[in-house]
Order: structure tokens, then sequence, then C-alpha cells
């Protein structure tokens, strides 16, 4: 079988964070034996629309440049059109990619990621003439894929992408501390991460509009040099307000890491509440923290539920898990 995707995020090298997911899916498919071609801004010109704080970030801060999306799109049309010859199946991460993916004349795939199903929600009218093109929508989770379906989706099915699981993993710190991986931003979290953990022993890695807000923020760390951190850490903490899948809180249950996370989208999903982590509500500082302070106290308890965090990821967010399912959707969509 050979696979076009389609993407508006994808790394430009071994270290870029852009669309690094949709690269290790793709890596996966590779590896199952499937034939995937990619076209993306880093084959095209983007004008600056991708990378550094994405589209959407990229767009709020020079709105002007909104001139340039007809051509960026234009430009990715083109090249799926050219990449196309020889696919079975045609499938866009991002509904916005699923425009100039119809020209490649193949039968198409959506992949919904959540940032999109956002923008989509505000303007139901302009995108769901673009889902209903799809022969079937995959989604990250069961939250999404209710979106996806309320959008007009039609044949909507929820594929897990994978998070490599190490098969050896170090004991944590002592004294133990709470690890946070991801962009400084309102609706990750990081206000209320803040507040929480006050006075607590913490490491914050990653970048982004409020890292004034947490003075103690290491920055950007690539994804090839993030394991030592999960390793390091006790608990990992997720206080997303919204996550449309939640790859974080995955990679630190492949770790064998127990998860305290906000219930909501994706990572309703991925954490079983008193079994390999904390759900608590979004929003909430004292419920995040009361959850964090009772995991750092109970080494046995992190422990069991590491245990089960990390045998949750190997059955469920495996890389080779999340081929099956995708190309099973492939081959669905294909017979439609």
């Amino acid at each position: 079988m050979r696979a076009l995707v389609v993407t508006t995020s994808y790394p430009r090298d071994a270290d870029d964070v852009a669309g690094s997911f949709v690269r290790d899916a793709v890596e996966a498919l590779r590896h199952a034996g499937v034939e995937v071609s990619v076209v993306s801004p880093a084959s095209v010109p983007h004008f600056g629309l991708a990378y550094g704080d994405g589209i959407a970030g990229n767009l709020r801060r020079r709105p002007w440049k909104v001139v340039f999306v007809p051509l960026f799109l234009l430009a990715l049309g083109r090249a799926a059109r050219r990449e196309a010859r020889g696919a079975d199946v045609v499938h866009a991460h991002w509904l916005p990619s699923a425009l100039p993916a119809l020209a490649a004349r193949r039968p198409l795939v959506v992949q919904l990621w959540g940032t999109d199903v956002e923008i989509a929600r505000r303007a139901p009218w302009a995108f769901r003439w673009l889902l209903r093109r799809a022969r079937l929508v995959l989604c990250p989770s069961r939250a999404l894929a209710e979106e996806a379906r309320a959008l007009g989706g039609r044949d909507v099915r929820v594929v897990a992408p994978g998070v490599a699981v190490p098969d050896v993993v170090a004991e944590p710190e002592e004294p133990p501390h709470v690890l946070y991986v991801g962009r400084l931003s309102e609706e990750k979290g990081i206000l209320e991460l803040a507040e929480a953990t006050e006075g607590m022993r913490r490491v914050v890695v990653g970048d982004g509009p409020l890292r004034d807000r947490v003075p103690d923020a290491l920055g950007f760390v690539a994804p090839s040099r993030i394991g030592p951190y999960f390793e390091r850490a006790a608990v990992v903490a997720c206080p997303s307000r919204r996550e449309g899948y939640g790859v974080v809180a995955r990679e630190a249950m492949a770790h064998g890491r127990p998860v305290v996370a906000s219930a909501v989208g994706g990572l309703l999903d991925a954490v079983e509440d008193g079994v390999t982590g904390f759900l608590v509500p979004p929003r909430d500082p004292r419920a995040l923290r009361e959850a964090l302070e009772r995991l750092l106290a109970d080494s046995e308890l992190r422990a069991r539920m590491g245990v089960a965090a990390r045998e949750r990821a190997r059955e469920r967010f495996s890389p080779e898990a999340a081929a099956r399912g995708t190309i099973e959707a492939y081959g669905a969509a294909l017979r439609a």
C-alpha cells in the first residue's frame, strides 16, 4: 500500500518539535510496510506561516500574513497533486490540510488533532463541507471523535497515535519532584501549575508566551533529549484546559510515571483515575496540588501506578498498535 501524507506541520530535522508526532506516525507506518510520501511546509514555500508559534500563533502575531494563506495552500495542493501519482490513499493531518489534499484526487482520510476542531467550531459552515469530502475521519480521542461527528464526519474512528515505550527505565530522583513538559501557555494550564506547585520541587520544560510567569522554566528541550526528564521525575503533571490527545501524558506513562491530568479531551482516554494516575477538574489549582502532594508523599502508590501506567502504554499506545489501526482505516477508506 502507498499513502500520501499532507500536513501543515512537520519537523524539519530530528530536533524540531513541530508536528513531531506526525513524523512518528509516518515512521511507524513505514516500519509496518506502508510506502509513505509526505507533503508539508518543510517541502514547499510557507511564507513564514508555519513553524515558530504555529500557523494560528503566527497569524495572531502578524495578522497581515493572512494574505499568504491561499498561496501556501496552493503550494501544498500542487505538491500533493504531484506526489499522489501511484498513491492509494491521501491522509490529511489537521482539517485545513484536507483542502490541498483534495488536489491529489485520491480517497481521502482526514486526521483531526484538536486545534483544528477549535477553529472549525467557530465557523462550522466553512468546514462541514470539507469534512464530508473525506471517506473516513481519524481522531486521537473519543472526545474529538464526538466533535468530528458534530461537524459532519460520516465514518469516524479513534486511533491513538503511538509513543515509544523504553525497554528499561531508571528510578526517579530523590527527593521526588513534579515534572511539566509542554508549551507555556494558558490552554496548557501553566498558570494553574505555577500556583499548584508553589513551594514544591518541580521541573518545568518548555517555552511559550507565559514563560515570564514561570521563571524557573528550562526552556525548549528537543524531543530526542526529553526521555531523561521523564525518568528523573516522580510525577508528571498535565493540567491542560483542553487537550485533543495528550502525548506528554502517554510518554510519561511509557516511562512508568504516574500522571496527574485535567479531566478533559484526550487525557480522559490516557489516564485511568486511581489506577495510572489521578484526574482532576481543569482550572482547579487546589485539586491539582492535592493530587500531586498525595503522590509525592506515597512512594508505594507512585510505584504501583507507574507499573500500571507503563503496562497500559505498552498495550494501547505503542507505535505498532497505532500503525495497525491506521492501516485498517486506510483499508476501510478504500472499500467505502
